[in-house]
């Protein structure tokens, strides 16, 4: 038990994992963030951060131009994987049962956010937990088109990268006392990304009620 709650801890670590597994494991989580269905848990935005600021510290010994090219890579190929999934086997999601790595709430949470932005959401849901992960499955869920979907996902997994990955650079290089902070860098993180989320859920209740009362 030990062991796994050791391993948990050093996951949700950013700088450990980076520490731990250098860029092969940063561009393998990111990966599996935005295209397998089971990591949802996974780390992303402050994972980004964490790895430009480390770059710009030099504790990553490359460049930030290189770094930043290989996680747009991993961010695009993911998200084609997670379109494939929903295509091919989304269904099935649907009516998967509940496990230590799937919760079938996400869909639906994710679900409400779709609706909530439509296709918008390839691009927006980059920046939110779980949306990031489940957005394509559902866009392969619906069959949406494989043009429109490419160009959000390009798109949003530029810009997604792009605005966390050089701005924890350009903290690490000239404010590096910054990782002093890392915890709270974490946590306002976390708070800001869920509200996108809680409003599209909310927003959902509320049309749902409207319609019960019609």
């Amino acid at each position: 038990m030990e062991t796994l709650d050791s391993f948990f801890e050093t996951l949700m670590n950013s700088e450990k994992l980076i520490a731990y597994g250098g860029i092969t494991l940063l561009l393998i989580i990111v990966f599996a963030e935005t295209g397998l269905f089971f990591g949802f848990f996974l780390p992303g935005d402050y994972l980004l951060f964490t790895a430009g600021l480390l770059c710009g510290t030099d504790v990553l010994n490359v460049s930030i131009y290189s770094l930043t090219s290989m996680i747009i890579i991993a961010a695009i190929l993911g998200d084609y994987t997670g379109y494939a999934t929903g295509k091919y086997f989304g269904q099935k999601l649907f009516t998967r049962k509940n496990s230590l790595f799937f919760k079938k709430e996400y869909l639906i949470r994710t679900e409400a956010f779709f609706k909530r932005y439509g296709n918008a959401s390839l691009i927006i849901g980059r920046y939110f937990p779980i949306v990031r992960t489940f957005a394509p499955i559902l866009a392969g869920c619906v069959k949406m088109n494989f043009m429109k979907f490419s160009i959000a996902n390009i798109s949003g997994g530029i810009l997604w990268v792009v605005t966390l990955v050089p701005t924890g650079y350009y903290l690490g290089k000239n404010h590096p006392e910054v990782m002093d902070y890392l915890g709270y860098i974490i946590l306002f993180f976390a708070v800001m990304t869920s509200i996108p989320i809680i409003r599209a859920i909310w927003s959902t209740i509320k049309i749902k009620r409207i319609k019960q009362q019609l």
